[in-house]
């Protein structure tokens, strides 16, 4: 990486955690809003205000240690042995044909997929041979396992490691703004229709149930499309570019069926697929494809 690069990539670093400050500002914002404001002071009713504060904070928990689990854990590195060693990467660097190489030493990797050449993936700037479903990301300047893609508002990669606590940012995302709406509604309708005095305690309810409900749809679009992809077992890359084989590009190629799509995203405990505890089975870099499901009946 040229000097210059380096320079602009550490002055642009610190700005890549802005989406993650606005996002969280909101949210304690949306916090103080419905426990304080909304809570103990718009509703009156001790046991509407009850039920409501009993069911908002584990609802608010659970989102929030998703979001953070995303934003903090490694999306998946790539293991050492698909880095080319010294001795390799001078016989790559000296070879007529650096890809004979390349696919050399990936005869000897657990790799079923392949260039659109047909030779075996090779990044240029981490110097390894790219495992199955691997892919560079050209924001955090490495390979990421099963990559899915650069998320802005988490600043983090989306990926094997971590995809679950994606998934699960969106679906309890949604069940909190879903929440903040349904129950703010009566009283935004309230204030809208101007029934009782407008207050700064009103500007928060109606700002609550603005935000909640905007919040809702735009998360209900993504988690909608997160949805089919979990579905029939594609990452949003493989989406726009399917994984090439043997036989060509297939974009069904490690579709195993629904329900064994959804495991290999969330394990076989059931009980756990909705809490933000690390259960994707496998390493990473090894995957059953649907090929090797034909040919296994």
């Amino acid at each position: 990486m040229a000097p210059s690069d380096s320079l602009v990539r550490t002055f642009i670093k610190p700005l890549a955690w802005l989406p993650v400050i606005i996002i969280n500002a909101i949210i304690v914002w949306s916090y103080f809003a419905y426990m304080v404001v909304f809570g103990f002071g718009t509703v009156k009713d001790t046991t509407e205000r009850v039920i409501y504060l009993t069911l908002y904070n584990p609802i608010f928990i659970i989102f929030m240690v998703s979001y953070w689990r995303t934003i903090m854990s490694n999306p998946g590195r790539v293991p050492s042995q698909f880095y080319l060693s010294a001795p390799d990467k001078e016989r790559y660097d000296s070879a007529e044909n650096p890809q004979a190489v390349v696919n050399e030493l990936g005869k000897n990797l657990p790799i079923q997929t392949r260039s659109i050449s047909g030779g075996a993936r090779f990044c240029e700037i981490c110097q390894l041979i790219k495992p199955d479903r691997c892919h560079h990301c050209s924001v955090c300047n490495s390979c990421v396992l099963k990559m899915d893609h650069h998320c802005p508002w988490v600043n983090n990669c989306v990926g094997f490691a971590n995809y679950k606590f994606f998934f699960l940012f969106l679906f309890h995302g949604i069940i909190y703004t879903c929440f903040v709406s349904l129950t703010t509604l009566k009283y935004f309708l309230k204030f809208w229709q101007a029934a009782v005095p407008k207050a700064d305690s009103s500007l928060h309810v109606l700002f609550l149930f603005f935000i909640g409900a905007m919040f809702f749809v735009s998360l209900w679009s993504l988690f909608g499309y997160h949805i089919y992809l979990a579905l029939h077992n594609r990452s949003t890359l493989e989406s726009f570019r399917p994984p090439v084989f043997s036989n060509g590009p297939d974009k069904d190629g490690f579709n195993l069926g629904k329900m064994n799509n959804i495991r290999q995203v969330f394990g076989t405990k059931k009980s756990l697929w909705l809490l933000p505890i690390y259960t994707t089975p496998g390493n990473g870099y090894e995957f059953s494809s649907r090929q090797q499901s034909l040919n296994a009946v």
